[in-house]
């Protein structure tokens, strides 16, 4: 169908130029006389059978460019083309504007010219503008206030904006304690899931491996139970960044453009996030918060399951997951023994206790 309306486009085009531009041919090789060149059906047939046979070479191409142009633009946020078309708008009325005053001087071949180029070059930056300033637009006329309007103290509106947007990565959806949290309240604002990482989950989900396939599968369940029984909205965003191929690079750089937190459990994201002063909320830092404290001298009663990395230590869990590595417990192992809190090192990784058997004194 596309096909046919670009080569019927060609023909309609060809039959118009042929009987603009073909009588000034025929005059410039004295074929003016003849009378059936003169007939103006004639010039427009002709036109339009060579546009028709330059269709057959550049449909394929028109067709290509048609559909890798739809693509784009169905990718963009329509935020960003709004503002792109309002910025092109913009652009061409200034050029008409400038290309009016330009006719008005007579300078040969200078007045058909210009106003062409004026329209190209500030039509192109007038979208590019409007495109990549849509932020800035947008802050411009939210922050704009009613007279007499209380002003909000800076504290107050970098707290609101950045309570707003939380983006989860990949890791922290997983993880499924989000879903949870959710349910209680703590959790404020609105969940953001940008389109590459529910693509990055469906793909783990349609992993050969069947943990993957089973974290993907859960990741995606979970998802599913903060759309329905989150009570704020779960906004999933389409936009990408071409230029990057790290998932976790796009993330950073979407909670920067929307003015977001990050939300993961995922250690080296959080410290990357850090050097690049995108703020973070980690879940294991929540969930260390929360634990009950321990401190050095405690005695705690625990089953010693294995052997540790170093020699003659064991190690044993509590039940919310936390290591705890006894000295001297190697001998131990498969027993529940009292043991002596030795010191606790606590990190945004996870919480690990050492400890020495309290008959060892």
């Amino acid at each position: 169908m596309l096909k046919w309306i670009i080569q019927i486009a060609f023909i309609l085009i060809g039959g118009t130029l042929g009987l603009i531009f073909l009588p000034h041919l025929y005059e410039f090789f004295n074929l003016s006389d003849n009378p059936w060149i003169q007939n103006p059906y004639v010039s427009v047939i002709i036109g339009a059978i060579i546009l028709y046979i330059a269709a057959f070479f550049l449909t394929d191409y028109l067709i290509n460019f048609i559909r890798w142009m739809e693509e784009r633009l169905l990718k963009a946020p329509i935020g960003d083309l709004l503002f792109g078309t309002i910025g092109l708008v913009i652009g061409l009325i200034v050029a008409f504007l400038l290309g009016t005053a330009i006719n008005n001087i007579v300078i040969p071949g200078i007045g058909s010219v210009v106003p062409v180029l004026l329209s190209i070059v500030l039509g192109y930056l007038g979208f590019q503008v409007g495109f990549k300033k849509r932020d800035e637009l947008l802050q411009v006329f939210t922050t704009s206030k009613q007279p007499g309007q209380k002003k909000k103290s800076v504290e107050e509106e970098e707290g609101l904006s950045l309570g707003t947007y939380k983006l989860l990565d990949t890791s922290v959806i997983i993880d499924g304690r989000i879903a949870d949290i959710s349910q209680t309240g703590f959790m404020e604002g609105v969940l953001v899931v940008p389109q590459f990482v529910l693509t990055e989950l469906q793909h783990i989900a349609d992993s050969s491996d069947t943990l993957k396939r089973t974290r993907g599968r859960r990741g995606l369940d979970v998802l599913k139970t903060l759309q329905t029984e989150r009570t704020s909205a779960v906004l999933i965003v389409e936009e990408d960044f071409e230029d990057i191929q790290e998932v976790d690079l796009k993330l950073m750089r979407l909670a920067k453009k929307m003015n977001g937190i990050v939300v993961t459990n995922d250690f080296n994201l959080n410290k990357v996030c850090d050097l690049h002063q995108v703020r973070v909320l980690n879940i294991n830092d929540l969930a260390n918060a929360v634990k009950p404290v321990v401190i050095p001298g405690e005695i705690m009663h625990v089953v010693v399951i294995k052997d540790g990395k170093e020699h003659n230590q064991g190690v044993a869990y509590l039940d919310d997951g936390t290591m705890i590595v006894v000295e001297g417990g190697k001998s131990y192992i498969g027993q529940a023994i009292n043991v002596e809190v030795t010191s606790v090192l606590q990190t945004s990784a996870g919480r690990m206790i050492f400890a020495k058997p309290q008959d060892s004194k």
